[in-house]
């Protein structure tokens, strides 16, 4: 008769550790792998280079009424819960106001600092 070796069981500590092991290397590698995708802007772009949100207005807590920029026209269209409606096409384009740039938060501070008394 021949002696059989014992064969090593499959849920030994041995193999739990390197299965364990191997799952955290995986989990690893895919975290990253997308850092560097975002960290490079690796990624494909979602949208065209073509188009534009150039104004919104908020109607309602989900509904609101956006102006869009696509190409050289410019389109209203309509965003609520029940997804995006188009209103229109507008024949002439919207002239935007120019926005009002705020002091930047260091100069702000440093206003509020020179006050007498110190920040309200």
């Amino acid at each position: 008769m021949t002696a059989m070796a014992p064969s090593a069981s499959p849920l030994s500590v041995g193999s739990l550790t390197q299965l364990t092991l191997s799952l955290i290397a995986i989990v690893a590698l895919i975290f990253a792998l997308s850092w560097v995708l975002k960290r490079f802007k690796l990624t494909a772009p979602r949208g065209s280079l073509d188009s534009e949100v150039l104004d919104q207005l908020a109607l309602g807590p989900r509904e609101r009424i956006v102006l869009l920029r696509i190409g050289d026209a410019q389109v209203l269209v309509g965003v609520g819960a029940g997804g995006i409606v188009p209103l229109t096409p507008l024949s002439k384009p919207v002239a935007l106001k120019a926005a009002v740039p705020s002091p930047a938060f260091a100069e702000r501070l440093r206003d509020m600092m020179k006050r007498p008394g110190g920040p309200p």
